[in-house]
């Protein structure tokens, strides 16, 4: 690697942790200001969201310069071609938050539910599974990556719980609709999170491993079907 590529990745990188940082700062913001009724935070989340995409933007200039001018190849190239990937997740984990503040502001005149909804679990599980896969590719760490990937059935399960409620008090009481939409739709939001740190952590794994575990399981799964006993 010659000094001049070694450089320029060590700036993508310190880059891509800075949006990171920006965006967690933006997902804390948005799922406290769900949990606590906080239309401050949320109004802040939404006006910091152009931020973030103009991140996006530079990222996505400084991985192709790479690419033209070095032509990494192996571990550099994955990394780079998995950071771009990253980053487009990243902002798009932006704009998830930027949607949940939104519903906080909706929500704003409407009396709340008393329905047991696990919010504050939900909120928790995805902040950390972002914070690690993070974490994980900052240190090349694929083992924690693949800890985040896990997590996702959480997730996955609190959403269809919030959905399976919600649906029935709506089927139960009419008044309660434009709430329990807006519920639904801030959950739903928060599993899109969950699916999108997801895929962070299996883009560290290919940069570390050069595994695609997205293909493993299609092929985890075909094979299942075509021999069960294998």
């Amino acid at each position: 690697m010659t000094s001049h590529m070694h450089r320029d990745l060590a700036s993508l990188k310190k880059a891509i942790l800075g949006m990171g940082s920006k965006v967690e700062d933006s997902l804390r913001a948005a799922t406290k200001a769900l949990v606590q009724h906080r239309a401050d935070l949320a109004r802040i989340v939404i006006a910091d969201d152009t931020e973030i995409d103009l991140m996006e933007l530079e990222l996505d200039d400084d991985c192709l310069k790479i690419l033209a001018l070095h032509q990494p190849v192996a571990g550099d190239l994955r990394f780079v071609t998995a950071s771009m990937k990253i980053v487009n997740d990243l902002e798009r984990i932006g704009d998830l938050a930027s949607n949940i503040a939104q519903r906080v502001l909706d929500l704003e005149g409407y009396p709340p539910l008393d329905e047991p909804l696990r919010f504050e679990e939900m909120t928790t599980t995805t902040r950390g599974m972002l914070r690690d896969a993070l974490n994980a590719l900052i240190r090349a760490d694929a083992q924690l990556a693949r800890d985040v990937l896990v997590r996702d059935d959480i997730v996955d399960d609190i959403h269809r719980h919030h959905f399976d409620l919600l649906e029935a008090r709506m089927k139960e009481d009419p008044m309660s609709v434009e709430t329990a939409t807006l519920l639904i739709s801030a959950s739903r939001n928060l599993e899109r999170v969950a699916d999108l740190a997801t895929n962070i952590g299996e883009d560290v794994v290919f940069m570390v491993e050069a595994v695609v575990l997205r293909h493993h399981a299609a092929l985890k799964e075909r094979k299942s079907a075509v021999d069960p006993d294998g």
